[in-house]
């Protein structure tokens, strides 16, 4: 069988680890033809000063040949949404390629060209606003790592381009070649689309005193186990009503609230990675009940975690997946 022609479209300032992790991700599974190209071929200056050289331009490259079109993004990518001649290729090339993906603020490049009108997409939570604001024909939701929506995938900024890369592997190669790049790559293959890109390290600040980071730690070592105020006090040796206030001040949020979060993100990541019953894994994580796991869900997600599981068990099944045919075709 003829390797699949995967094109990486780059610019001067796009953002490095956009190329070269999806790069890596398709290139060690095998069946790739893995191919860089910028508005001309030579040297294109990443933003932080790496040169990474394009083996094609837009004037030697028949777009008619990608199978799979994938745009980085980066610093540059508002200027280089401004190359008509580049926005123009990439619309032609989406036109026949059997899927475009984008990674980062490379979503700005796919709005240019007119292949995001109606459909729900992601990019870096700091290009939220700017998306929504410039784009209000696209539906924007950042809180995914990576979306789906018919034959276009878009993800989150940086790491989860290797994210968004796997799945599509696993789209082609099956599960098993999508295991053995993330063992070669030392990559954590089970985090789903639906992962949101606000995980407890960066929902939440740091603890700046070790009597918090000590109840900190107690509550990331053992979710499931008993948490409450006078636990975790004990834990720091302060007087409960002094734990609440300096946890409080510290992390942002109240010990509480702390607590299901971890709760949560710990639920969340046994669901997409076992077949643990979910009475099981409520009460291994603190939740008492499967009622009450269900609506702490529902209270966060709108779904009920046997729905979470079914939507977001596989990476070949991200968020935003459509299992009808794909609604919105890239126009020709």
């Amino acid at each position: 069988m003829t390797d699949r022609r995967v094109v990486f479209v780059v610019f001067d300032g796009f953002q490095p680890l956009d190329l070269t992790g999806p790069h890596e991700v398709f290139h060690s599974a095998g069946g790739y033809d893995c191919v860089v190209l910028a508005a001309r071929a030579g040297p294109v200056v990443s933003e932080s000063g790496l040169l990474v050289h394009a083996g094609h331009g837009v004037a030697d490259l028949d777009p008619a040949g990608t199978d799979t079109l994938v745009v980085a993004g980066g610093q540059g990518v508002d200027r280089a949404r401004q190359d008509e001649a580049l926005v123009v290729w990439i619309a032609a090339a989406a036109a026949g390629a059997r899927r475009v993906a984008s990674v980062c603020s490379g979503v700005f490049l796919l709005a240019a060209a007119g292949l995001l009108d109606g459909r729900r997409v992601t990019t870096h939570w700091g290009r939220e606003e700017q998306l929504t604001r410039e784009h209000p024909e696209v539906r924007v939701d950042c809180d995914p790592i990576f979306v789906r929506d018919g034959r276009v995938w878009t993800s989150a900024g940086v790491t989860a381009g290797m994210d968004l890369a796997l799945a599509l592997v696993e789209d082609d190669l099956g599960r098993d070649v999508a295991h053995a790049v993330a063992r070669r790559l030392v990559l954590f293959l089970r985090r789903p689309g639906g992962q949101s890109q606000f995980s407890v390290a960066l929902w939440s600040r740091q603890p700046a005193t070790d009597p918090v980071r000590a109840a900190v730690s107690a509550i990331h070592a053992e979710p499931g186990a008993r948490h409450d105020i006078a636990h975790l006090a004990a834990r720091a040796g302060l007087s409960p009503r002094h734990l609440q206030r300096r946890f409080t001040a510290e992390l942002g949020v109240p010990p509480a609230a702390y607590v299901e979060r971890v709760r949560v993100e710990a639920a969340q990541r046994a669901l997409t990675e076992g077949d643990e019953p979910v009475e099981a894994i409520a009460r291994r994580y603190g939740f008492a009940t499967a009622e009450t796991l269900r609506r702490t869900f529902h209270r966060r997600f709108g779904v009920a975690p046997s729905d979470y599981r079914a939507r977001f068990r596989s990476t070949a099944h991200p968020a935003g997946v459509r299992t009808e045919p794909d609604a919105h075709p890239v126009p020709e």
